[in-house]
């Protein structure tokens, strides 16, 4: 679990990254910090998550998407279009 704290820790940088179980059925909390130390974000994955190298990279996909949400440099609104967007051309692509 060291090891997977130390990779977000670099995926994630400036942020200060703390992992913990806090779940029976697996759950892992993610925790980002800015450089004062104020909680940014926190997560709850599964651990599986953190051991397969592709779903890592979702989560890492998907805390770096939260964390341009939470300092307000992406709007929810805008990632609902590019969703839609990008869901129309996979459809395009099938017919």
């Amino acid at each position: 679990m060291e090891s997977i704290s130390l990779l977000l820790s670099e995926s994630l940088s400036p942020y200060q990254v703390t992992l913990m179980s806090c779940g029976s059925r697996g759950e892992c909390l993610v925790t980002l910090k800015n450089s004062a130390g104020a909680i940014v974000l926190e997560r709850e994955v599964n651990q599986a998550q953190l051991t397969d190298k592709r779903l890592l990279t979702d989560v890492v996909d998907g805390l770096h998407r939260d964390l341009l949400i939470a300092e307000g440099r992406l709007e929810p609104c805008v990632i609902a279009a590019l969703r839609h967007a990008t869901q129309g051309k996979v459809f395009d692509q099938h017919r």
